[in-house]
């Protein structure tokens, strides 16, 4: 079977996005949508964000760079799961508004997360 490393979509009138079926496996532990560091959101499975994201937002206490990565992160952060059925995630309209998307949009593979941003 094929990686898949990006794929374009039209989100339904409830804020949904279908995940291919090929890559719903992956988003099996549930999904973490975040604010991106520009115009566009991070799309995480679940066990990444907990395994490998949250250890990284644990740094220096002190440290402004931790300070400020979990500002951009955490603000606006959802957790949800995918639906078995059809493969859908809901995307919270702020989450869009921030990153200018309005119905239709991108997902590129950017190693163990995914970048959504308008198409």
């Amino acid at each position: 079977m094929a990686k898949i490393d990006y794929f374009q979509r039209k989100l339904d009138d409830k804020r949904r996005l279908t995940i291919p079926a090929e890559l719903r496996e992956e988003f099996a532990s549930g999904v973490v949508i975040t604010r991106g560091f520009k115009q566009y959101l991070h799309l995480y499975p679940k066990s990444v964000w907990d395994e490998v994201v949250e250890k990284r937002l644990q740094g220096d206490i002190l440290s402004e760079d931790i300070a400020d990565l979990n500002v951009q992160f955490r603000m606006g952060k959802t957790e949800g799961e995918c639906d078995a059925k059809q493969g859908r995630i809901s995307i919270e309209q702020h989450l869009l508004d921030y990153a200018g998307i309005e119905r239709e949009m991108a997902a590129v593979r950017v190693g163990q997360y995914w970048r959504l941003m308008a198409a």
